[in-house]
C-alpha cells in the first residue's frame, strides 16, 4: 500500500480527496496547514499533493523546497485554484511532477496519481497482452516478431488503458491522460484515437461505455 501526504486548507475538500484515496486502497495522512505538514517532512511518504496557496504563512512551494532538499525524486503534484502559467512553471521549477487546478475532480486526481505512482515504482519493462508484447522502455509493440507502428498518441492511449485495466475512463480522463491538461478541443479526437488503435491492434478488448468513455478488459 502507498503512503500519501495530502496538504489542503479547505476542510471538505481534504476530507473528501482522502475518502476518494482509502477507497483506491491508498494510504492518507492528511493536513490542513503547511505549518503540520512541514513538521512531518521526513516522514516515509510515497507522494505528496499540496496546495499551494495555504492558509498560514507556510506555502506549498516551502514545503517542496523541504522535500527536495530531502529526495529529489519524491512524486509531488501541486494543485491550485489559480489557473497561471507563472505557477505552473515555479511548480515545475522546485520540481513538482504534476500541476491541477481547482476546480477538479477526485477522480481526475486519482487518474494523476495513479499513473505517477506506476511510473515511478512499478517499471514494468515489457508487457504481455493478448498476443502483443509491449516494451514500455523502446515503445513498442510486437506480435509474431513483427513490430507494430504506433504513433506517439497511440502508444500514450495504450499505456493510460493499460496502466487502468478494468477501470471506467471518461473522454476527459483520458483527453488530460494523453494530451495533456491544457488541450483545448473536442473530445471526439477521443473516440478517433481509440478507433486508430482498435484497428491496429484488433485483439485489444476496449469497451465502449456510451456517452461516457471507454475501459480495457
Amino acid at each position: 500500500m502507498y503512503n500519501i501526504c495530502l496538504v489542503e486548507d479547505e476542510k471538505d475538500l481534504n476530507h473528501l480527496i482522502k475518502s476518494y484515496l482509502e477507497r483506491e486502497n491508498y494510504s492518507v495522512t492528511s493536513y490542513l496547514t503547511g505549518n503540520d505538514a512541514i513538521k512531518h517532512i521526513n516522514d516515509n511518504f510515497d507522494l505528496w499533493v499540496i496546495d499551494i496557496m495555504l492558509s498560514d504563512e507556510v506555502s506549498g512551494y516551502d514545503i517542496i523546497k523541504k522535500i527536495r532538499e530531502i529526495d529529489s525524486n519524491k512524486p509531488v503534484i501541486f494543485t491550485s485554484a489559480r489557473d497561471q502559467d507563472l505557477d505552473k512553471i515555479i511548480g515545475l521549477e522546485l520540481g513538482s511532477d504534476d500541476y491541477i487546478t481547482k476546480p477538479y475532480s477526485p477522480k481526475e486526481l486519482i487518474l494523476r496519481i495513479n499513473n505517477i505512482i506506476k511510473r515511478v515504482y512499478n517499471k514494468p519493462q515489457k508487457k504481455i497482452y493478448e498476443t502483443y508484447e509491449i516494451d514500455f522502455d523502446k515503445r513498442v509493440v510486437i506480435e509474431d516478431s513483427k513490430e507494430i507502428e504506433l504513433t506517439t498518441l497511440e502508444f500514450e492511449l495504450l499505456m493510460l488503458l493499460l496502466n487502468n485495466q478494468n477501470t471506467s475512463l471518461s473522454r476527459d480522463d483520458i483527453l488530460t491522460g494523453v494530451w495533456g491538461s491544457d488541450y483545448f478541443g473536442s473530445d471526439r479526437v477521443v473516440d478517433d484515437l481509440v478507433r486508430r488503435l482498435r484497428r491496429k491492434m484488433p485483439k485489444i478488448k476496449i469497451n465502449t461505455i456510451y456517452g461516457f468513455g471507454y475501459r480495457l478488459v
